[in-house]
This record gives C-alpha cells, structure tokens and sequence, in this order.
C-alpha cells in the first residue's frame, strides 16, 4: 500500500511539473512575440510606474495619467482604487494604445484592505500562521474585488530598534519568526494559482536591511558584515522568493555603501544567481532619482546604475522612461537590459491573466459583496483578539460585568486610530472605539462612564504628526489639570478604571522614527493621577512599536497591550477585557525599559566579558540600569496558568543526519481553557564564527483546558543547525548544543546534547 501510494504521488508530482513547464512554455512563447513587436520607447513605458493623481469616475479622460497611458508610457498605476476607476483606466490601455498591453493596478495593501487586522507587528504577535495566511486571503479576496491586482506586502524587515517607526510594520526582531510569517502571507495573497481572479501579486520588501538603519532614523546608512546579513537580515527576504513571491521592492538604504535601488551585488548576484528569483523587482517611491542625494551620480547615471543592477520598474522617478535612451546610445546600458526588464514585467501580467482579459479584476459584483462583510469583520475581531499581549495582570483582569468602570485616555473613543498606521483602504467612520466596545459588550447593564482625561500630546505640532492621513484626534481647549479633574470626577464612582493610552496611529510607521519611547507625558500625567486614587487601573496600550513602560510595569494593577487592532479593535478589546476570549498572544520584539538600552534583542551574542550578575565592574553592562529587558522576546501572560514539565530529549548523542526529538509536557492549572505558545530554542555553544546565546528555532501554539495536559513535541535535523560562515558556505559544525523549551526567550529549561558529523 505504501509503496503504491509513492508511486502515486510521484506521478502526480511528475504531471504537476509537466504542466508547470507547459504553461511556462507558453508564457514565454507570448511574451516573446509580444517583445518583438514592441519600439524601444513602448519598452521603457512597461517600465514606468507612476501614482495617480486620483480622478472622480468619469473624468479620467481629464486626468494627468490618462495621456501617459495613451503614449504608451505607463506599465503600471498605483494608489487607484474601486473597480469603475480602474477599469476606466485599464480600458485606455486596451483600447488605445498599439499593442493593447493591459495595466497592473497596485497599492499599499498592509494589514488588510477595507477589513482591517491589526498592525503586522501585533500579527505577528499572534505566533498563528493559520492566522497570519488567512489575514492576507482576506486581504488579497477584498483588494481583488475592488481592482487591485499588487500589493507591496509583506514587509519582512528584521527590526530590532524601536525607535524606527517602521517596526509596526513588520515581524518583530526574529529570523526564524519572520521567515515563517512571510511564507505565509505570501501564500495568503498568491495563493496556488495567480490566474485565479481573487488572487493579487504579492511584493516582498524592503530589500535589504532596512529594518537596521543607525540611530532608528528612517531612510538611514545601514552598515553591517555580509555574515550578519546572511545568518540574520536576508533569511525572510529568501523565505518570501522560496514560497514563490512575485515580486520584490528594494529598499532606500545603502548595503555596502551602495544604495540598494542601483546594488548590482544585491539585485543580480543574491537575490537573482543566488536564490535564482525569477519574478520583478520594483524600486521604492523615488527610490531611483535619491541615489542623487546618496552622492552616486547625476539623474543619468542613477538609472543606468538601476538598470544594471537589475531593478525593472521605476516608481514614479519616471527616469527609466526619460532617460535610458540616450543612455542607449551612449552605450552605458545595453538592448538586452532593457528587453530583460520589460519581459519580466510582462511576465507578471500573463501570470496574473491580463492578456486573457484585463477586466478580470473590474467585477462590479464582486466589489459591491465581497468587501468588508460582517465574515471579514467577525474575523478581523477573532483575529485581533489573538494579537493582544497581556503584559501584566494583578488578579483584576478579566473585569467583572457587574463592576462599575471608568474609561479613560485619549484613544478610548479614537475611532479614526483604531487601525493604525497603513491602513490606507480603511473607512474609519466604521471602526469600532473601545467605548462603543464596551457599551456594546455589556448591553443594556452597562455601568460605564467615560472621560477623555487628557490629550493625545501636550504639543499641538506633535500630536499633529501623530495624527495625519484622517486620523485626528479633535483637540479639547480645556487646561490639563481640568481635563484630569474631569477624569477624576468620573471614576470617583468607579470599582475600577481602563485608560486607554499610548501612540496615535501615525506616530508608528514611516517617517515616524522616535526618540524617546515613552507614553507621551501627558497621558503619563494622566495615568499617575488616576493610580493615586487607589483604584485598580488596567492600561489599555496602543502602541506601533515597543515603548519603556518601566513605570507603568511597577504602579498600574494590569498592562494589556493591543498595539492597533483594526477595524473591529473595539470589539476585540472587549471580548479579551471581559473574558469572553483569553489572551494568547505573545511579544515578537523585546521590550526595553528604557531607551538608552536600544538597539536590544534576545538573540545577542556574548562578548569576552558577559555580565554574570549585575552590577560587575569590567562586565559589558551599564551602571544605571541592568541588560536585561522589561519584558522578554516571546513573552506574555494568559488568565491560565501553564505548567512545564521535564524536558525530554530522544537523545544527548547524535550523529550525522539523525532527528533530534525534543518533548515537553505541558498543563493548564489554570480555571480557564487558554493558548500557549511553547518555543524551542538552541545554543550553538562553541562555532568556527561566534554564535548567539539563543536562536528560535521552532514554536507550536496549543489550546488546553483547565488540568488538559499535553506533550508538545519539536524535531531538529542538521539543517536546523546551520549557519553561514566566515567564508559565507552555509553550513553545521559538531559539537555541544544547549537545547531549551519554554514560554518565553528568558524563562526556559535547558538541556545539552553532543552532535557530531
């Protein structure tokens, strides 16, 4: 039986490989043709990728890109969106131009188009790739119907300093993680079959390093050896182009001193030769002509340096269209260079099954009942909800229903922030505020009352930029000290007080780097006045990046961190603050308890010196403050308890490409039924390059009930062992191994065992 069902499956792999090469066969056959007949200035258009300056429906014959699209000039349109618009568009394309070449439509879509999950950073708190993946089907089915065919997502920048305000776009600071999650959103948005019109063409970006810029600046000099960039920053970019990504966006920074837009070693040697992508690569916005600025040349030699690296599209630097054909002539470029560029791009639109029918995804029906349903939304609630880490809870939380709460803070009733940064296709008039949340929540028996009790910010200016793109928190005149005296008022009456806290939605994201990573002072003043009443205060914290909350840790009674949470985020905080779900999410990024301490994460290396106990003089530590963070890489509290049991290890001695078997029992002695997620980690204790004291190398989250036990069970393989080294072979070396399971990267349990080649 099993040898015929081998036979089988070998079979079935063997026609799935013949029709792959069938079908490629034939998108090659028509691209060429199509390549053949086309004029160098038609070549260069594919190549061009311009935003739209948006026009009402009906009006795009009057629209700045209309007469682009008719010359022949455009290959691509992003930051359109709805179905009438882009197919008014596409139908220039079709209709008149000579060779008819359809459109590709693309946007930001982030975390979710219209249905809003939560930030990616909260995502990947979720440690749920199930989740993850069916955030970005969603995502991929909504955006589809409304006429996107391209999303540039999933980001998978390895962060590991919060003061970069893009971290909340991203997985936190672990490869292993991040690599897992960008495999499955790019499934998520890709699916098995790009023809296929629910499906959009996913973008991996931003390659490379961007996630390391000095000082957390963003736009900033990045510098690092090529054995970090090999064992840490690249892996979830190859993760992306191993799941079949489509397409990838390189970055504004430098790698090795030459910005990534016009890096030949970057685009052609590593991402091309290397891992052997055969998808499009796409320049950021202007990521083209700020090589200027970058001191490498003028508007002309910038493109010619993109060219060659092997960038395809230019983003609105519109330099690809204006100037490769005196470049051309010159001979600083080649025919084949610009043929290799066009053909991949065209590529793309056969995939995506344009030149079958370049309205597949102008389906009016599809917009008007596939977009933001209550299935979406009742998912988008189910989802945010498994994004919340509970960082602290002194027996208050879950609140009783009976209990009379006071709700307080700037973003408890922001219905414009529930969705964070890049939320682009949100309709934040829908959102659901933690005020609606609640009042809903405990229906008719609601004993709430509510008070803003301080803005978002004391600077106007600042909270301004906090709160850009629609998403403004109306300002109130009245004196501080009133505003809190207001606040105080209301929860005189109180058994008990949420304040909802922390950043307006743009103060993460891009260009929204920060210096200091507090809670701004005067909620922080806010949050001091309503502790000294004496009443349990639970912090309700909105975040985009991980902030210092020292002071908070030691005073409030429980810390609930739901980053931004989405369309449904007020629902969501609800079912969690009220029991009817139980946290079960976990940090991807560390937090630190302050921000001289940054960049801080948990896969460190050792120095010469290691600090044992602090304080040691002549130890690698600070005299202020203790290296450890406030909370922990894969940490996060539950209303369940869960109990470790021994580790247990199929072996201490293992050669060659045997399997590892690592078990732990674990047990819910808590009251309620509850999610964990247990990780496995290793240390490769001595190596031919130093090694990090741990490294993540696998996790499973488990439900249990109260006293339901179960045995979670890891294998490792030599190819978990595996490293780049010194001469950049990836590779394993024998020798001890400290094996450790645990909730979190801090509190684990340790074994050894010896493997040898």
């Amino acid at each position: 039986m099993k040898k015929n069902l081998i036979i089988i499956t070998a079979l079935l792999m063997s026609q799935f490989v013949q029709a792959q090469i069938s079908k490629d066969a034939a998108m090659h056959q028509f691209v060429g043709k199509l390549l053949a007949k086309m004029t160098l200035q038609e070549k260069l258009g594919q190549l061009n990728l311009p935003a739209s300056s948006d026009f009402v429906t009906g009006q795009v014959s009057s629209s700045d890109i209309a007469s682009k699209v008719i010359a022949g000039s455009v290959g691509g349109v992003f930051n359109i969106r709805s179905v009438t618009k882009i197919k008014e568009l596409q139908e220039y394309a079709v209709n008149k131009t000579r060779l008819k070449i359809p459109l590709l439509f693309g946007m930001d879509v982030i975390h979710g188009y219209r249905t809003i999950f939560p930030i990616p950073l909260g995502m990947s708190s979720t440690w749920d790739m199930q989740l993850v993946e069916r955030s970005a089907r969603i995502a991929a089915n909504e955006a589809s119907a409304d006429g996107i065919q391209w999303t540039f997502s999933p980001m998978v920048d390895l962060t590991r300093d919060p003061r970069w305000g893009r971290v909340s776009e991203g997985n936190g600071e672990d490869v292993f993680l991040s690599s897992a999650i960008a495999k499955a959103m790019v499934h998520g948005y890709q699916g098995d079959d790009l023809s296929l019109p629910n499906t959009i063409l996913a973008c991996v970006k931003h390659y490379a390093l961007y996630g390391a810029a000095e000082g957390g600046r963003d736009y900033n000099t990045t510098d690092m050896s090529r054995v970090r960039m090999y064992n840490e920053y690249f892996p979830p970019y190859k993760a992306a182009v191993d799941a079949g990504v489509g397409s990838v966006m390189v970055s504004f920074n430098e790698v090795d001193g030459i910005p990534a837009s016009g890096n030949k070693w970057l685009v052609d040697d590593v991402l091309r030769k290397q891992w052997k992508f055969n998808g499009f690569v796409v320049s950021d916005y202007t990521g083209i002509p700020e090589m200027m600025a970058h001191g490498v040349g003028d508007f002309q030699a910038v493109n010619v340096k993109s060219l060659q690296a092997g960038v395809d599209m230019d983003m609105v630097g519109e330099g690809f269209l204006t100037t490769l054909t005196k470049s051309l002539k010159e001979g600083k470029i080649k025919q084949a260079q610009i043929d290799k560029a066009c053909e991949r791009i065209l590529e793309a639109k056969y995939k995506l099954g344009l030149f079958d029918d370049p309205y597949r995804y102008c389906n009016a029906q599809r917009s008007a009942t596939e977009v933001f349903t209550a299935a979406n939304r009742a998912e988008a609630r189910t989802i945010a909800a498994q994004s919340f880490v509970l960082l602290k809870n002194n027996n208050v939380l879950p609140l009783a229903a009976n209990k009379k709460i006071a709700l307080i803070g700037p973003l408890a009733n922001a219905k414009e922030n529930m969705t964070g940064t890049w939320s682009v296709g949100a309709d934040n008039t829908k959102s659901i505020t933690v005020l609606k949340g609640l009042t809903d929540a405990l229906g008719g028996n609601a004993n709430l009352a509510y008070a803003k009790g301080s803005n978002l910010d004391d600077d106007i200016e600042l909270e301004k930029r906090a709160t850009m793109f629609g998403k403004e928190i109306p300002r109130d005149n009245r004196t501080a000290d009133e505003m809190i005296q207001e606040a105080l008022k209301v929860s005189a009456g109180s058994d008990i007080i949420v304040a909802a806290l922390g950043e307006g939605a743009e103060m993460s994201g891009e260009s929204a780097s920060r210096s200091n990573l507090d809670i701004p002072e005067a909620q922080k003043r806010l949050l001091k006045a309503l502790v000294a009443t004496g009443k349990p205060v639970v912090l309700v914290l909105f975040t985009g990046r991980p902030l210092a909350l020292n002071w908070e840790a030691a005073n409030v009674t429980a810390i609930l961190n739901v980053w931004f949470a989405g369309s449904e985020a007020g629902d969501a905080i609800a079912d969690v603050l009220l029991g009817k779900v139980n946290p079960s999410g976990k940090l991807s990024m560390s937090f630190p308890q302050n921000v001289g301490q940054v960049p801080l994460y948990y896969n460190h290396k050792n120095t010469g010196r290691p600090l044992g106990t602090w304080f040691e003089k002549y130890r690698s530590n600070y005299l202020d403050v203790s290296n450890e963070p406030l909370y922990p890489f894969g940490f996060g509290l539950s209303y369940s308890q869960f109990e470790y049991g021994k580790m247990e290890l199929s072996s201490t001695q293992l050669k060659g490409n045997q399997t590892l078997r690592v078990a732990v029992e674990v047990k819910n002695i808590g009251k309620v039924t509850g999610k964990e997620v247990v990780q496995l980690y290793i240390r490769d204790m001595v190596g031919s390059i130093t090694r990090p004291v741990k490294e993540l190398k696998g996790f499973d989250k488990i439900e249990l009930a109260p006293g339901q036990s179960k045995k979670v069970v890891f294998e490792l393989t030599p190819a978990s062992l595996k490293f780049y080294n010194s001469e950049l072979k990836l590779d394993w070396e024998s020798g001890d191994f400290q094996i450790m399971v645990g909730p979190n990267a801090k509190d684990v349990k340790t074994a050894q065992v010896n493997w040898v080649k």
